[in-house]
């Protein structure tokens, strides 16, 4: 054995110095190197062929010059792009303060911005409105913007309206107003019911101006002070305006699809070639102030609107409807949307339905033999829905519907009045209709789908 510091016996004394004495391990690697350098010429020896036996093909070299693209010069005065800020008016804003936070160093601008007519808008500061200005590289104005009417609506369309100040000869400047048409956009959301119509418009970011659009179109299919219920839903599509990035304004909305209590309510925006536009039902029937003129689909009048000598009573009373002659058990339809005032018997109206259409319009619908199942009072009714059969109930001499139309609650004549009557479309315009209406319903289903998964998600 030996330790640190002791010399194996085994191995003779090394009488060189120090400095020429050579480490083990580097000899052995110096040896190492040189026989793998001998073994490996002596490989190459082996494998490379005779000049006499393989003819080597000649080898061109060919070199070509190729010129390295001019260098980019670097601008003077650097990059001659402006930098532009911007910052928002808050209350108690001063325009001093404005000019300050947009880094403007120009001290007769702000004398110049008090005494030009021309920009005076400048000094109606109002909150949430904004302030753009652009410098050169030198901390120079190239140009001041106030954005004062970022939305104003002209002719179904929304324009912006902003003052611009650019800098003039003679260390003065210019104010100009300017004005550009806003860009359109058309978004789409989806809601569901959970405590109130404009809760669950909030919560989709639909404009309150688009909601109370939503009430308006609807209102003769539903009341939404009473008739809505929690799981109503919204489907919708619409237009907004926005200018530099800012929303300014709404446009109409373009196609709706609300389920309110089971029921599917839909209107789409189509404006024909000639006329003014209005909503429409998928099916091409108009929703404004709709009314068919019968609730029979195959009739005949056997008693008109006014006076007559009474069948049954054999004296000349007045007549507060018209008589429609059908056969028994003929279908009767609602000639609007509304709610079922009243179902049940009425002295000689016998089996009479009374819907409520909106707070003006009521019709009546008498000596039924008959009601549609299941159908009973609070229950929406749409245009061309069936709600009883013909009959003889009541004081009647033979089977026929008794209708009237009532204005406030006062019986008018329903072929002579001026009645919002339903405006179907067709020919050219149908087809017209139909080829606008199904991008909107395609849209409509997909927003459809979105909201079933969303929902399925947030149950899990």
């Amino acid at each position: 054995m030996f330790t640190k510091g002791t010399q194996n016996p085994s191995f003779p004394a090394d009488t060189h110095p120090a400095h020429l004495r050579t480490p083990v391990y580097i000899r052995n690697g110096l040896i190492s190197v040189a026989l793998g350098l001998f073994l490996t010429a002596a490989a190459l020896a082996v494998v490379r062929p005779s000049d006499s036996s393989i003819d080597l093909p000649l080898i061109h070299a060919t070199r070509q010059s190729i010129a390295l693209p001019k260098p980019f010069p670097a601008p003077a005065d650097g990059f001659d792009q402006p930098f532009i800020s911007e910052t928002r008016i808050r209350a108690g804003d001063t325009l001093s303060a404005l000019l300050q936070r947009l880094h403007i160093q120009e001290p007769k601008l702000q004398q110049f911005l008090a005494h030009n007519k021309n920009a005076r808008a400048i000094y109606k500061l109002r909150p949430g409105r904004t302030l753009r200005a652009a410098l050169d590289q030198k901390g120079h104005l190239v140009w001041l913007r106030y954005n004062h009417t970022p939305g104003a609506s002209e002719s179904n369309h929304y324009v912006s309206r902003w003052l611009e100040v650019e800098p003039a000869e003679g260390g003065t400047f210019i104010a100009t107003e300017r004005s550009a048409a806003a860009d359109r956009q058309i978004r789409v959301a989806e809601g569901v019911i959970t405590s109130s119509l404009f809760g669950a418009t909030d919560a989709a970011n639909v404009p309150d101006a688009i909601t109370l659009q939503m009430t308006d179109i609807l209102s003769s299919k539903i009341d939404f002070m009473q008739d809505l219920r929690h799981g109503d839903r919204f489907r919708i599509v619409y237009e907004t305006y926005s200018h530099d990035g800012i929303e300014v304004g709404t446009g109409r909305i373009l196609a709706l699809d609300f389920i309110n209590r089971g029921h599917d309510h839909e209107a789409v925006w189509f404006a024909p070639t000639q006329g003014s536009g209005a909503y429409y039902d998928f099916s091409g029937r108009s929703l404004k102030g709709a009314f068919l003129r019968t609730a029979l689909k195959f009739t005949r009048i056997s008693s008109t609107f006014g006076m007559r000598f009474h069948p049954l009573h054999h004296t000349w009373t007045g007549h507060m409807g018209v008589d429609y002659a059908a056969p028994r058990g003929t279908p009767i339809h609602s000639t609007s949307d509304g709610t079922v005032k009243f179902i049940g018997q009425q002295n000689g109206y016998g089996n009479v339905i009374i819907i409520q259409h909106d707070k003006h319009y009521s019709t009546l619908y008498a000596h039924q033999s008959r009601f549609a199942a299941g159908l009973k009072r609070g229950e929406h009714v749409t245009q061309g829905e069936l709600i009883g059969y013909v009959g003889t109930t009541g004081w009647a001499t033979g089977p026929h519907l008794h209708y009237e139309f009532r204005i406030d609650n006062r019986p008018v004549d329903p072929l002579s009045a001026k009645l919002p009557i339903a405006h179907t479309l067709e020919g050219p315009e149908r087809v017209a209709f139909e080829r606008t209406a199904a991008g909107y319903k395609e849209q409509i289903h997909l927003l459809a789908d979105l909201q079933s998964q969303r929902i399925q998600v947030a149950q899990r």
